[in-house]
């Protein structure tokens, strides 16, 4: 009975690398050994999981790993043990492995720079088998990449300071830039974020932009107009240059008289 699991392609030629872990059966090592001999591979070599970093084989070294594919499946393949198998895997080579912790073995395999990962989850035993290769270049290796030479501003060598035309500074700003805005005429509405006044205005803009445009109150309550209609309710809600401040609440439309205990407080 063949022991190479049957995902592994023609290994005529190629340099093959068995990984294998803790209670294999030494006979069943030996008969897979003997099985890849008889596939006219290149050189096989066989290590112990727990002895493969210690080996220190030279980078890109095998065709393809075989590792944990005998039972009892001990091995576990931590990121410390991909990381050295792809290591020595030449470019596009393939690792075929048997293993557990499904979702950990994943996570290992893409941390470790793997692509074309295959999984297959045994629903009897609770294995994963899986492939996977290495990319078609070497790890840590560079390339450099070609852009087109990028067109750049620049003065001619031979153009001297005194060949250089300034803009004038002077020219930048006319007349009226110059001239310093009244502090007045840049108040503007918290509200509306403008020179223009809110509805119910408190903040004495809109009393002011009346003014500017001629409309003027007196202190007489027959001619006094209301700009917020809001005079009537006292002091608190009067503009600052309300033409009731200072007088008491009042209905609308009522004349306002003031008693002699207010004409005299002191009294």
């Amino acid at each position: 009975m063949s022991l190479i699991p049957e995902d592994v392609c023609d290994l005529a030629n190629k340099t093959v690398l068995l990984v294998w872990g803790s209670g294999i059966n030494p006979e069943d090592l030996k008969n897979v050994s003997d099985q890849l001999s008889g596939l006219k591979c290149r050189e096989v070599v066989v290590e112990n999981a727990e002895r493969l970093i210690m080996s220190a084989h030279q980078s890109s070294t095998f065709d393809v790993i075989l590792s944990n594919i005998l039972e009892p499946y001990s091995m576990s393949h931590s990121f410390e043990l991909l990381a050295e198998i792809i290591r020595i895997l030449k470019p596009n080579g393939m690792l075929h492995a048997t293993g557990k912790s499904p979702s950990k073995t994943c996570s290992n395999l893409k941390l470790t720079g793997y692509n074309n990962i295959v999984e297959i989850l045994s629903a009897t035993d609770g294995n994963l088998k899986f492939t996977a290769q290495k990319p078609a270049f070497e790890v840590g290796s560079s390339s450099q990449l070609s852009f087109s030479k990028p067109a750049v501003w620049s003065l001619s060598d031979s153009l001297v300071d005194d060949q250089v035309e300034l803009v004038n500074e002077e020219d930048l700003l006319d007349e009226d830039d110059l001239i310093k805005p009244d502090a007045e005429s840049l108040k503007v509405c918290g509200t509306t974020g403008k020179r223009k006044a809110c509805k119910d205005c408190s903040c004495g803009l809109a009393e002011e932009l009346d003014a500017e445009k001629g409309i003027q109150f007196t202190k007489n309550e027959k001619t006094a107009t209301s700009s917020c209609g809001s005079c009537y309710l006292g002091d608190a809600f009067r503009c600052a240059s309300c033409p009731y401040l200072g007088m008491p609440a009042f209905k609308p439309g009522e004349k306002i008289q003031l008693s002699m205990n207010q004409l005299n407080p002191d009294a």
